[in-house]
């Protein structure tokens, strides 16, 4: 049996976003394992880094947060690490930027000679309103590759972690006899990269 940590970041519960996660949610439980999720948004995380949770740089056992340290728990106890979010200007939403900021902190997340969160698997699943082929040639989905999982999962010691994207998420241009189609095929894609990168 594994554990998954399943981080929303979605303002609306309403969202293709949320449906994706929920959607997965219930095909991790339907396998028999342990999730926990954490909604960002719904949960009021903070993004905002203060100084009572910046690193400090001589002290690697510095106590952050109690905000913060229970974030870490929850990631520590996990044995994969699921990310649902949309793709805004090519880069996740800034509540995902701020979790990493604040939780994957020195002292915890890296800086230390065995990386605390090494052994875990992550896959950080973003839907995208662009084709494949639009990412492709402007090489936006090398970028966030490389900054996600090269430079988030890697740099903190994951080093089984890849990077995702649901492609033509974009409903607004679907006519509305033909969304819950569109909203199947997202799934489907959805079904397919969990079982690829966090095969259960």
């Amino acid at each position: 049996m594994r554990h998954t940590l399943l981080v929303l970041a979605h303002p609306r519960s309403d969202s293709l976003t949320a449906q994706v996660a929920g959607h997965l949610q219930l095909r991790i439980k339907d396998a028999g394992d342990t999730l926990d999720l954490l909604d960002l948004y719904a949960e009021g995380f903070d993004p905002r880094l203060t100084p009572v949770d910046e690193p400090d740089w001589e002290d690697r056992e510095k106590r952050y947060s109690p905000e913060v340290h229970a974030h870490m728990d929850r990631l520590a106890a996990a044995d994969d690490i699921l990310v649902v979010f949309p793709v805004w200007w090519y880069a996740p939403p800034a509540v995902v930027k701020g979790w990493i900021d604040r939780v994957w902190n020195y002292g915890f997340a890296y800086g230390r000679s065995r990386p605390r969160l090494a052994g875990k698997r992550m896959l950080w699943l973003g839907l995208a309103g662009g084709t494949d082929g639009d990412y492709g040639r402007t090489g936006l989905a090398g970028a966030l590759d490389l900054q996600l999982r090269v430079g988030v999962s890697e740099f903190c010691g994951v080093a089984e972690s890849s990077v995702r994207l649901l492609h033509g998420t974009e409903l607004s241009g679907v006519p509305q006899a033909l969304r819950p189609a569109r909203v199947g095929e997202v799934l489907e894609a959805a079904d397919a990269a969990l079982d690829e990168h966090l095969p259960r």
